[in-house]
């Protein structure tokens, strides 16, 4: 499903947040982390391929069997275009708190680690309760900064992979975002 955005106080109050946060100078105590997951089908092959030998490639053939899906999460930090990939089973609750746990393992060193999440519903403090409890749960959560996109916002893929090709909108000095300092008010018809 492909959905036109409407450009609300909170649309442009979310882009603008995360934009100043991939803006930021790296500080490896408050480290800033881009968090997203994608479902992926699982093949096999229907017969089996002929293998590379001298001279030749290895050939397969198109047919496969559906193996059902899997979900991989991908976690990147844009300042420095480290990654944590990994495969799950599915994309529910248990599943993103273990990539939360992961994260917080990761960077145990930091102060707060800023966290950029779309708005899937398992996103959030009461998945992360539901699964640990409540104690463990808000110890986990409270060691991020979350910040959420825009809803419907597919630009944020597109401004991390720029980021992780080293290159910043065109113009933007330093290869840095440039990200707006004020909101300029609507214009109005006359």
């Amino acid at each position: 499903m492909w959905c036109v955005p409407t450009i609300s106080d909170e649309f442009v109050d979310r882009m603008e947040d995360v934009l100043r946060l991939y803006a930021r100078k790296f500080d490896p105590l408050e480290p800033v982390v881009a968090f997203d997951e994608r479902p992926v089908v699982l093949h096999e092959d229907a017969k089996p391929g002929v293998p590379m030998r001298p001279g030749r490639l290895a050939r397969r053939d198109y047919e496969y069997v559906r193996c059902g899906t899997a979900n991989i999460f991908c976690i990147v930090e844009p300042l420095t275009g480290r990654r944590l990939t990994f495969a799950t089973a599915n994309r529910k609750r248990p599943a993103f708190v273990r990539a939360l746990q992961r994260i917080a393992l990761r960077y145990r060193h930091a102060r707060r680690i800023h966290l950029v999440l779309d708005n899937l519903n398992i996103h959030s403090q009461v998945s992360v309760v539901q699964v640990l409890g409540e104690l463990e749960g808000r110890r986990l959560w409270h060691r991020f900064v979350v910040h959420y996109t825009p809803k419907h916002a597919s630009w944020r893929s597109h401004l991390v992979r720029q980021r992780l090709a080293g290159r910043g909108p065109k113009g933007s000095p330093d290869h840095r975002l440039e990200v707006p300092r004020q909101r300029r008010a609507p214009s109005v018809p006359v």
